[in-house]
This record gives structure tokens, C-alpha cells and sequence, in this order.
């Protein structure tokens, strides 16, 4: 679906199915390097199971244009532009990686606007490597298998007979970076993943329950480096619930059953 949100195309799948204003709504938020297309099976089984859906590519990236978002409250306020364009009065954010950064932040700005929030292979701070930012920006492409072998556990989900999640990938990497010649989309969302430092008073302003679903063998968001944040969630006393799934920092293919299991029963 495309829709113009603040003066640009902006495109979102569906899930293959018309949007509902009477059904809630999730907003999917990729990470650094991605689009929509790597919640494929989350968005399809909610967009047939009562949700509208709307699985985001970011600004700058593939099928929406504008400029990218060069920080993490930048990204937050296009999706609030994005609510506001479609006429969204509430709804669950999901984010993975900086997309969790990305969603945090927005309901920390829209408080009961925000009705879930779902962290997915999330971490605060979201610290990168002087010598991946700097890979990041002078050899993309070195930059993008050096962190898929780092995102990676396995080579083939367990349920994913002919699926190799290593090579899919990179593949969309390389399509991402190459969507964008006036930006360097890989270096940018490293950088504002690295910069960001307003998760602690996002986390405490967050009104709604919240679930993070941290990989056992992530090594790019360890689950480890999300204690700061469970930490602050508990001291505000916020609901919060913790997943623990296989595999490493790409959940959604590495471990997709497990993924899907756990949002759609925190989202009931």
C-alpha cells in the first residue's frame, strides 16, 4: 500500500489485505539494511487473523522515498506522520533491532496512543564497532558480511527446508543499499543505532506493556546488553515480559515459528 506521509510516497505492505478502520492495527518496523519484507511470515498470518497491517519500508529505503532518517527520533516521528497520514488512532508497534529503537521511541512520544510495544533483538545502547561503522561507510559490502556471519547462528531455519537465511540475506542487503544512491543506508542507520542515547527515559515513559524477544545466539544485540533496559522497565513498573527464542539476531526468519508464537500471544 502506498500513502503519502509528510510529502512523500511512503509504501507499507499489508499482508495481501485491504486495511480495516474497524480492525486494530500493528506497525512493523525493520532494521538497518532491511524493509518490509523481512517480517513475511508475521505479517501474513496477522494480516489474516483480525489486524491491519502495516509493514513498513523506512524512508530512503526501496519502495519509500524521502530522506532516510538519520537518527533514531527522527525515524519515530515519521512513524507517528505515518499513524497520523492513515488515520490510525492506536496501535502495536513491533520493531527489530534499530526498528525496536525506532518503536520504543515513538511510544514514549505518543504514550496511550501506543497499545503494545514488541522489541525484537533489541539492545540499549545499541553500541557498533569503530571498525564496522567505519567497514560501514568505506566497504558496504565487506560491512554487510561481516555482519550477516555476526546475525547469524544457523544456515537454514529449522523449518525452512530450501530456505538459506545466510545468502536471503545478503541478498536483501545489497538490494537495500543499492535502492538509495544518494545515501549511504548501511553507514546512516549504524550511525543513529550507535548515537542514540534517550533509550533509559524512553523506556520510562512507555505506557503500554512491552515484550522483548532477545535471540540466545545473538551476537549483535546480545541478550545481555538488553538488561539496562529490563532494568528500567521493571523500576517504572512497567508490564513487561522477556522471550527468550533460538538462534541469533535475525528472529524473524532464523526462528520464525517461535517469533510469531510469541507476538500474536502477547498482542491477544
Amino acid at each position: 500500500m502506498h500513502m503519502s506521509v509528510n510529502g512523500h510516497a511512503s509504501y507499507a505492505y499489508t499482508g495481501g489485505k485491504d486495511f480495516n478502520p474497524a480492525q486494530p492495527t500493528v506497525v512493523l518496523i525493520h532494521g538497518v539494511l532491511c524493509d518490509h519484507s523481512v517480517w513475511a511470515l508475521q505479517s501474513r498470518y496477522l494480516a489474516h487473523h483480525g489486524w491491519n497491517v502495516l509493514a513498513i519500508d523506512l524512508p530512503g529505503h526501496c519502495k519509500s522515498e524521502g530522506p532516510p532518517p538519520a537518527t533514531v527520533q527522527e525515524a519515530a516521528l515519521f512513524i507517528q506522520a505515518l499513524l497520523d497520514a492513515q488515520g490510525v488512532q492506536q496501535a502495536a508497534l513491533v520493531g527489530h533491532s534499530f526498528g525496536s529503537l525506532i518503536a520504543m521511541q515513538t511510544a514514549a512520544n505518543l504514550g496511550d496512543r501506543i497499545s503494545h510495544l514488541v522489541m525484537v533483538g533489541t539492545a540499549y545502547p545499541m553500541k557498533v564497532s569503530p571498525a564496522l561503522l567505519d567497514a560501514a561507510l568505506k566497504e558496504p559490502h565487506k560491512a554487510l558480511h561481516m555482519t550477516n556471519v555476526f546475525s547469524r547462528a544457523t544456515l537454514a531455519p529449522p523449518s525452512g527446508a530450501g530456505s538459506w537465511v545466510f545468502g536471503a540475506s545478503l541478498a536483501l542487503g545489497r538490494r537495500v543499499l543499492a535502492s538509495n544512491s544518494q545515501v549511504n543506508l548501511f553507514h546512516t542507520g549504524f550511525k543513529a543505532c550507535n548515537d542514540y542515547d534517550q533509550g533509559l527515559q524512553a523506556m520510562a515513559a512507555v505506557t503500554c506493556p512491552v515484550m522483548m524477544v532477545l535471540g540466545e545466539n545473538d551476537q549483535m544485540t546480545t541478550p545481555k546488553n538488553a538488561q539496562a533496559l529490563i532494568a528500567q522497565a521493571h523500576a517504572s513498573g512497567q508490564r513487561l515480559e522477556v522471550v527468550r527464542i533460538p538462534h541469533g539476531h535475525h528472529q524473524m526468519s532464523e526462528s520464525p515459528d517461535e517469533t510469531l508464537d510469541a507476538i500474536k500471544r502477547f498482542l491477544k
